[in-house]
């Protein structure tokens, strides 16, 4: 398999390319916006939720914007808009294949808005090629968008367990499980579905040695890169032909770029024969009343309908300048922090951080999930809000089994007792805090949030004082007298106020 000409860090000193990541870590929009606090002064915002979402790199999103004058649809070459958004948008995918080191034996397709699109999309594709194979292996770590889609679509899925790192903590995905689960079911087993990295606790999988695992066995692996795609280097390649991925799905909203699609990157010959799942416009040969014809072209016959241009073409451009830093300056970049963070968190007092703090331990990107001792989690992530200006999140992170069972509540497979719909009130939803870090993040914001989460332990039970629990079944919690209207920030009416007055 030939590698597909791409743009190669090594094209440029490495030296060029950690000062152009240095430079281009404050081009992010949103960085600088002010909000009121509860003590009344006004406070640049700490932005550490990049696990949700992360914020727009502005490089990307005045390429879009850029792109915008010349704005025409797509599937046309007679005349010159047309032409530059048809091109610009093979770019787009060009970037993407190229970004995840993938030959020229793979295609792209842009699919919804996250992973949820094309982890369904591939659950249907993959349930269709081969309907006699009816069970997936995945893990107890999955967000929920990497299992639900496979209990709908294929049939049984089988959950995994992780193992126990060497400082007794939550690692990676059990292998020798994992081993067992593939040999009992081989000869049904279609795929497995692997995260790349957790969402909950950050930590890596590896991606291909399972890839080997499951071809041993004629299966295929899925994995879903949405946490790990924006902090280290991805190749669909393996050592060998036995270790490719053969389909990843990742996050533009997660990469830098809201508002872009997900992207599925598979081997084309999963798709041969089969119908697109979704079907309209821009992906027949010919339509009459009587019958349609399927175009072969790839990624085309995926892509039914009007796409998500501008969103698309700020992905490309936010996935050309990660491949002109170099992921590898990106991961080492993230690393240090990572355990500047982790060192920094593990000295607070009643903080439990979930996963090994030590990265010679336990492979893992800059998410760091914890609670603090005698404190609700959805208090925290509203107080490091409200008095500090620190964006957290917080809640069970769309893992509620691995969650779950990191706080004791489900047993060692995940399910979780009879006595869980009582003890789940909407008064005590069982939860963590995360911070998730993102290019844009320093060391000033690690330190600010440290010390802000050794003065909520300190003052727990004032704390408690001055909030109330939201009784809605969402775990948040609610300051007693400290309001923020969001529309006094923003609102899309007076917004447009502002031109309509001149």
């Amino acid at each position: 398999m030939e590698l597909r000409t791409a743009v190669s860090p090594t094209q440029r000193p490495r030296a060029d390319r950690v000062r152009m990541l240095e430079r281009l870590k404050r081009e992010f929009i949103g960085l600088d916006t002010a909000y009121p606090l509860a003590s009344g002064e006004e406070r640049p915002r700490i932005y550490l939720d990049s696990g949700a979402s992360n914020l727009c790199w502005r490089p990307a999103w005045e390429t879009a914007e850029r792109a915008l004058e010349h704005y025409a649809n797509t599937h046309s070459h007679l005349h010159q808009g047309a032409r530059i958004m048809t091109k610009a948008y093979d770019d787009a995918h060009q970037a993407a294949l190229e970004f995840v080191d993938a030959p020229e034996s793979y295609t792209a397709i842009f699919c919804g808005n996250g992973v949820t699109g094309g982890l369904n999309r591939m659950a249907r594709v993959l349930a269709e090629r081969r309907p006699e194979r009816d069970v997936v292996i995945t893990t107890i770590m999955e967000h929920h968008a990497n299992d639900l889609p496979h209990r709908k679509h294929v049939g049984e899925v089988v959950h995994v367990p992780v193992e126990k790192d060497a400082d007794g903590e939550a690692g990676r995905v059990c292998m020798e499980h994992l081993r067992e689960a593939v040999r009992e079911h081989a000869d049904r087993l279609n795929y497995v579905a692997i995260t790349a990295a957790s969402n909950v606790t950050g930590i890596l999988n590896p991606i291909h040695e399972i890839a080997k695992l499951a071809h041993q066995h004629d299966a295929l692996v899925v994995v879903d890169a949405a946490q790990a795609a924006a902090h280290m280097p991805l190749s669909m390649r393996g050592h060998d032909v036995d270790e490719a991925i053969d389909v990843l799905c990742l996050s533009g909203h997660k990469i830098y770029t809201p508002g872009s699609p997900g992207v599925i990157v598979a081997q084309k010959e999963l798709f041969a024969g089969l119908e697109p799942q979704e079907v309209g416009g821009g992906v027949v040969d010919f339509v009459d009343t009587a019958r349609y014809d399927i175009m072969d072209k790839l990624p085309e016959r995926e892509e039914t309908g009007t796409p998500n241009l501008p969103g698309s073409i700020a992905l490309g451009a936010t996935l050309r300048l990660l491949q002109h830093i170099g992921m590898d300056v990106v991961e080492e970049d993230e690393r240090a922090l990572t355990q500047y963070a982790l060192s920094a968190f593990e000295s607070i007092p009643g903080l439990h951080l979930y996963g090994s703090h030590r990265l010679e331990v336990a492979d893992r990107i800059g998410v760091l999930t914890f609670n603090l001792k005698d404190l609700p989690h959805g208090l925290v992530t509203a107080a490091l809000n409200d008095y500090f200006g620190i964006a957290v999140r917080n809640e069970c992170f769309c893992a509620q089994p691995f969650v779950r069972q990191l706080l004791g509540i489900s047993d060692e497979t995940g399910v979780a007792p009879e006595s869980c719909f009582d003890t789940c009130t909407p008064d005590d939803q069982p939860g963590m805090v995360r911070v998730s870090l993102g290019l844009y993040n320093t060391k000033d914001d690690i330190d600010a949030c440290a010390e802000a989460l050794t003065y909520l332990s300190e003052n727990a039970e004032a704390m408690l004082e001055e909030y109330v629990p939201v009784l809605d079944g969402s775990g948040d919690w609610k300051h007693l007298s400290f309001r923020f209207d969001p529309s006094s920030a923003f609102s899309i009416d007076s917004t447009l106020e502002r031109w309509l007055q001149g």
